[in-house]
């Protein structure tokens, strides 16, 4: 499969497809007549890495994916170990974002006249904890 047809299957640019290629998470693909083409396992092996980013993994972490195992280590153990840390981040991540939308909502209520008033008072608020 051309690389054109490769990028509409999944709808990436061609210039990602090479990058992938450029950082080893994609294999360098055959070449007819100067042309790259696709093979069964790299369109099965991007289908992973277009899973992967749909759940938020990083280049880095599909890279681990692939390589960071030691050789037969089964795919379910793969995508266990590296989903348990996912859902850690995630986990912390909504903490992170509920505190946002308290302070946010705390924000809304501002009745000071200047910014120097919210930075007295937000000071006098971190003082109390």
């Amino acid at each position: 499969m051309a690389i054109s047809d490769v990028a509409r299957v999944f709808g990436l640019r061609t210039s990602a497809i090479r990058y992938y290629e450029q950082i080893g998470i994609l294999p360098p693909p055959m070449r007819k007549n100067g042309r790259r083409r696709y093979d069964d396992s790299a369109i099965f092996r991007l289908a992973v890495v277009q899973r992967a980013r749909e759940t938020g993994f990083t280049l880095e972490e599909i890279r681990e994916l692939f390589f960071g195992f030691t050789e037969g280590t089964p795919p379910p153990k793969r995508w266990h170990q590296l989903s348990q840390r996912k859902v850690a981040e995630l986990r912390e991540r909504i903490k992170r974002l509920q505190l946002m939308e308290t302070l946010l909502k705390r924000v809304e209520e501002c009745r000071c006249d200047a910014l120097d008033q919210c930075g007295e008072r937000i000071l006098r608020q971190r003082r109390k904890k």
